[in-house]
C-alpha cells in the first residue's frame, strides 16, 4: 500500500485520491486504533471489499452522519428500526425510540443500576489479576440490560453467547452466518413476546411491555419492528458497554494521573461523565456504522455515485489529528461536540443517557472499592478485533482500600 498524496489538503490531481486496504489483515485486527490513524494520514478516504468505501476523517464522518439526503441509512433489505431508516420514516420510530430514554426513565434505573455494578465489583479479588472482560465487562453489560429491559435472568447466557455469535459472523462476511445468528435473537426475543402476551394483565409493567403497546399509523408494532427496535438496544448495550467498561478500566490502570483526578472528581457526575467520555474519545468502543450514497456527491478528491456503499469510522473520526491535535492526549476542554462518541445527527445514540449513566455508576463504584488500579505486568492484554472494539482479554490488580 502506498501514500495517495504528498499532504492531507493538498493532493496531487496526478495521483489517485482513495487507499485500497484489508481491514481483515492481522495488523489491522491486531490492533484496529492504531491501524485506522496510519490509514488516516495517507488518504482521506479507503476502499476495501469487505467496508466499501471507508470514511476515515471528522469531518467527512460528520457530514455523512448528518446530511440524510445525501447519505441513506438504508443499507439493508431487512427492517432496521429506526436505525436503518430515513425520515420520513425514521422521525416516526424514532419518537417512540426516545420515549425510553428520557432522563426521567433512566435516573430511576439509577440504583438498580449502581446495585449490579457495586455487586459485581465486590466479587472481584483483590491485590491479584482480576479478569476485566469475563468477571466485570460483559456480566455487567448483560445485568444491566436485562435489568432495564426488564429480561429474566434465564436469558443472560444465550444472549452472551449470541453477542459471541453475532460477532463472529460479523467479522467472516459470511451472509448465511449472520442470516441465522439475526434468526437465533428473533427466536429468543418473540418467544419473551409470546410469554408477555400469554400473560395479559398480569405481564410485569417494564419498558419490554410498554413498547409492545406503542402504535404505528393506528395500530401496535408488529413482531418484526419489536424485535428489531430489541436487537438494536441489545447488540449496543452488550457489545459497546461491555467494550466501554474495559477501556475504561484499562485507561485508568495505565494512567495514574487520569485515575487520581477522577478519584478526586468521584461525587461530580458531569465531571465524571466528561472524563469517560474522553478517554472513550481516545479508545472508541464504537468501530463503524454503515451508509449508502443517495445522491452524487465528492468526498476526499473523489466523486461518489448513488448506490456505492460507505462505513464511517468512528474509530478514526474521534481521533483526527486535525480536531482533536493529539489524539492520545486526556484533556476535559474539548467542546462535547466534536466528540463524535454517541454518533451525529438524527441517528445519534439515542441510549446516551442510559450509557452514560452506567459507566458512571461502574466507574463510581469501582474507585469507592479499590484503593489503586494498576495494569498486570504478568499477563499479556488482547484488544479485541473487528467487528468489536476494546479488549478480548484484560487482566488488571485492584488495590485493597486502606485504613485511614
Amino acid at each position: 500500500m502506498t501514500s495517495d498524496t504528498p499532504s492531507r489538503d493538498n493532493p496531487a490531481p496526478h495521483e489517485p485520491q482513495s487507499y485500497e486496504w484489508d481491514p481483515r489483515a492481522p495488523e489491522v485486527l491486531d490492533n484496529q486504533i492504531a491501524a485506522y490513524d496510519a490509514l488516516r494520514a495517507r488518504c482521506p478516504v479507503a476502499h476495501s471489499e469487505q467496508m466499501g468505501w471507508s470514511l476515515l476523517r471528522h469531518d467527512d464522518v460528520l457530514r455523512a452522519a448528518t446530511q440524510t439526503r445525501t447519505f441513506s441509512a438504508v443499507v439493508s433489505k431487512h427492517v432496521a428500526v429506526p436505525n436503518g431508516m430515513d425520515p420520513p420514516e425514521h422521525t416516526v420510530y424514532r419518537t417512540i425510540v426516545d420515549r425510553y430514554f428520557t432522563q426521567e426513565v433512566v435516573d430511576a434505573f439509577e440504583p438498580a443500576c449502581r446495585a449490579i455494578a457495586a455487586d459485581l465489583i465486590a466479587a472481584l479479588p483483590r491485590d491479584k489479576p482480576a479478569d476485566i472482560v469475563n468477571d466485570l465487562a460483559e456480566p455487567f453489560a448483560l445485568q444491566v440490560q436485562s435489568a432495564y429491559l426488564g429480561w429474566p435472568e434465564r436469558l443472560r447466557e444465550p444472549l452472551r453467547e449470541w453477542t459471541l455469535s453475532n460477532r463472529r459472523a460479523t467479522a467472516s462476511g459470511d451472509r448465511a452466518a449472520t442470516a441465522a445468528v439475526a434468526e437465533q435473537f428473533d427466536g429468543y426475543i418473540t418467544g419473551l413476546l409470546d410469554e408477555r402476551r400469554a400473560m395479559g394483565d398480569a405481564a410485569p409493567d417494564d419498558l419490554t411491555t410498554r413498547l409492545m403497546k406503542e402504535q404505528v399509523d393506528g395500530r401496535v408494532l408488529n413482531d418484526g419492528e419489536l424485535v428489531s427496535i430489541l436487537r438494536n438496544w441489545t447488540v449496543g448495550e452488550l457489545s459497546t458497554i461491555s467494550a466501554a467498561a474495559g477501556i475504561v478500566v484499562d485507561h485508568l490502570a495505565e494512567h495514574p494521573d487520569v485515575q487520581s483526578l477522577m478519584r478526586a472528581k468521584a461525587g461530580s457526575p458531569a465531571t465524571l461523565d466528561d472524563a469517560v467520555d474522553e478517554i472513550l474519545r481516545i479508545h472508541p468502543p464504537l468501530i463503524s456504522n454503515r451508509r449508502v450514497v443517495a445522491e452524487p456527491t465528492q468526498i476526499g478528491g473523489r466523486q461518489f455515485e448513488p448506490g456505492e456503499r460507505l462505513t464511517i469510522l468512528w474509530a478514526s473520526a474521534n481521533r483526527d489529528e486535525d480536531v482533536f491535535g493529539d489524539p492520545n492526549e486526556f484533556r476535559l476542554d474539548r467542546p462535547r461536540e466534536d466528540n463524535l462518541l454517541y454518533g451525529a445527527g438524527i441517528h445519534a445514540c439515542p441510549g446516551a443517557p442510559l450509557a452514560r449513566l452506567e459507566l458512571r455508576m461502574l466507574t463510581q463504584e469501582l474507585l469507592a472499592a479499590t484503593g489503586t488500579i494498576t495494569p498486570d505486568r504478568g499477563a499479556t492484554s488482547q484488544y479485541a478485533s473487528y467487528p468489536a472494539s476494546g479488549f478480548a482479554e484484560l487482566s488488571v490488580i485492584l488495590g485493597s482500600v486502606t485504613e485511614g
